[in-house]
């Protein structure tokens, strides 16, 4: 029994973009919870809302066009929606980090990465001396493993490797100790070996520092060696949530099977490799309805009236599909014999 408790909570979270063509609701009505220590992985396909909920959890929308339009998001009991911009700064970095997604766009290209680190250390410890702000930040870049760490912090961004800048970044989001970790998309513009060694280096910072990390990524691979539990998102709704293991051996939604099927197996041979038949809508095109029904072969009438709920189909696992409600399961069965 896992009696972690919860430092983030996210409850009917809704973030919406407000456009000449009307509004676009990017995250809609959207729960979930993050346990101390935990990995949680949020997966689906680019345009799901992953990358928007991360930014409203850290304040960070672009206002205008968008603005969190309702719902709390609860850190240790607070609700960051309701802080100053002021109180929302003590908590970037201090409680919550966040590394994006590419380390080059994030590193000031014209600040070495000393100023950098070190200038993140002190806004958040004001008491500390300079001297103090350097031996921290010369500790965290041998932390995240990389060699020669008191004459990086001479180089400037463009000098280093893409891991090399990823592991800055991981150090720099470590450096004041928070306590959730927030890795959006963090290994996406690395190769396959470099990949790996920063997601062993996050698995391994987690379980020493006790961090608890929200990894959102579209890469099934990444869950499966990295997370303990794992939400899939589309089209700005939660669709299916359960542990890692049972993500992968019972999926339920059509999606999320859909997801699993599309990732190459070198045990099997395969003359075409399988995938997910049209595009994620754009949101707020789908008016009524299954958001996933037009690319779902299970469809049937119910799923083009009706938006289904969560539904609960066994110990930590929901699906948002009509097949796992009863009266949508009678129907499916109906449907399958009179063709």
């Amino acid at each position: 029994m896992d009696n972690r408790q919860s430092v983030l909570q996210v409850k009917n979270l809704q973030t919406t973009f407000f456009t000449d063509s009307g509004e676009i609701p990017a995250v809609d009505h959207i729960d979930f919870h993050l346990k101390a220590g935990e990995v949680l992985g949020i997966v689906g396909e680019s345009g799901c809302g992953k990358s928007v909920t991360s930014l409203s959890i850290m304040g960070l929308v672009p206002s205008p066009p968008g603005k969190i339009v309702g719902g709390e998001i609860l850190f240790k009991d607070r609700d960051l929606l309701k802080m100053s911009e002021a109180q929302m700064r003590h908590v970037r970095g201090n409680d919550i980090a966040m590394i994006f997604q590419e380390p080059m766009t994030s590193l000031n290209p014209l600040f070495t990465i000393g100023n950098q680190l070190i200038e993140a250390v002190l806004i958040h410890e004001k008491k500390w001396s300079k001297k103090q702000a350097r031996e921290k930040a010369i500790e965290m870049l041998k932390l995240v493993g990389l060699p020669r760490a008191s004459d990086l912090m001479k180089d400037y961004p463009h000098q280093l490797s893409g891991g090399m800048r990823q592991r800055v970044m991981i150090a720099m989001a470590l450096v004041c100790d928070p306590t959730v970790l927030i890795a959006d998309e963090p290994t996406t513009a690395l190769d396959v070996t470099i990949q790996a060694q920063i997601l062993k280096l996050m698995k391994e910072l987690n379980t020493r520092l006790n961090t608890a990390v929200l990894l959102i990524t579209h890469d099934l691979g990444v869950v499966a060696e990295t997370c303990e539990r794992v939400i899939v998102m589309y089209s700005g709704q939660i669709i299916e949530e359960a542990p890692v293991k049972t993500i992968f051996e019972n999926p339920e939604h059509p999606y999320t099977k859909g997801l699993i099927q599309s990732v190459p197996d070198i045990r099997y041979k395969k003359d075409r490799l399988y995938s997910i038949a049209g595009n994620v809508p754009r949101p707020g095109t789908i008016e009524r309805g299954c958001r996933f029904a037009a690319r779902c072969e299970f469809a049937f009438e119910r799923c083009l009236q009706e938006n289904p709920e969560l539904y609960e189909t066994s110990t930590a696992h929901q699906t948002r599909c009509f097949l796992y409600d009863k009266k949508g399961a009678e129907a499916l069965d109906k449907a399958l014999i009179e063709s």
